[in-house]
């Protein structure tokens, strides 16, 4: 059985041509399916839609979540209530075309592989949220350890195993492609341009986004706070450096007079602390997040 999982937040304009896509190909690819949409708080026709098309296939399971819970949430909730043996996860935007799910597949049979994501082989435009996303996937390679990383996003393909691997972990502040490469077993990937969205602008807010990789970073690595140890090291050995000159100046009377130097060093000391103090900051959220244990989300309404 193949579920294909797709969280939605205000898409009616593509609707019909996301379902009429993944339909063609799910049935293609597997005798048995169903495709799970996950309507995360929507307030335009999208609910409407999907619910007029479920009317002519039953096929297709809709999650309606009490409010918007943000992206990563939706997919969890996708993912906890599917069935199949293979999952495959796309955004629902069409810029992740569903027909390469087909070759995922067939990659993933082939191969004896429990996880096949998709590689993007587009380079980054010089428009903000593009070029951004890219320098964010260099940094996240580099500070997770995660060889395979870059340029890689939600879409993929899970065996169960996978899933149930995936589905082990509790934490709020989640990151699936993170998530998803830390487990381990057998992946591969492979490599497509991605499109243009078919219809409409996209519903992240740069904050949003901003927020969603700041959760990549500190959940799955240490380097923000090493790197506050190494410079607090670094401040030490300086002043050190600094002291011993100031003696030696004294007693060699050639001190050099003003409060110029005085006050830089004030405003030197005070920023590294409020950074230190912004970084340690945003571990102590996260722990705090995690230690509410509230529920990712809530279902208004399972139409299965």
């Amino acid at each position: 059985m193949l579920s294909i999982v797709i969280p939605l937040f205000n898409e009616a304009d593509l609707v019909d041509e996301l379902l009429s896509r993944t339909l063609s190909m799910a049935q293609k690819v597997a005798e048995d399916y169903e495709i799970v949409i996950i309507d995360d708080g929507s307030t335009d026709n999208t609910l409407a839609s999907l619910l007029k098309l479920r009317e002519s296939n039953s096929k297709i399971k809709i999650l309606q979540l009490s409010r918007n819970f943000g992206h990563q949430a939706a997919y969890s909730a996708g993912l906890e209530h599917a069935k199949g043996d293979f999952i495959a996860i796309l955004d629902g935007d069409l810029q992740d075309p569903p027909e390469l799910i087909s070759e995922m597949y067939d990659k993933m049979k082939a191969e004896k592989l429990d996880v096949v994501y998709g590689k993007r082989t587009n380079a980054p435009q010089l428009s903000r949220r593009p070029f951004l996303s890219g320098v964010f996937h260099k940094i996240f390679k580099r500070m997770s350890g995660f060889q395979d990383i870059e340029n890689v996003g939600n879409f993929s393909l899970l065996s169960r195993t996978a899933l149930d691997a995936i589905l082990q972990f509790k934490e709020h502040n989640r990151y699936l492609p993170g998530l998803r490469a830390f487990i381990g077993f057998k992946q591969g990937y492979i490599e497509y341009e991605r499109s243009e969205r078919y219809s409409g602008q996209s519903k992240m807010k740069f904050s949003q986004l901003l927020s969603l990789s700041s959760d990549a970073i500190f959940s799955f690595s240490k380097l923000p706070i090493r790197i506050c140890l190494y410079l607090g090291l670094t401040g030490i050995f300086i002043f050190f450096l600094a002291g011993v000159y100031t003696l030696i100046a004294k007693i060699g009377g050639f001190a050099l007079f003003g409060w110029s130097s005085t006050v830089l060093s004030i405003y030197f000391l005070g920023s590294i602390q409020l950074t230190f103090l912004g970084v340690i900051g945003e571990y102590i959220y996260r722990v705090y997040k995690e230690s509410q244990s509230r529920p990712l989300y809530f279902i208004k309404e399972y139409h299965q």
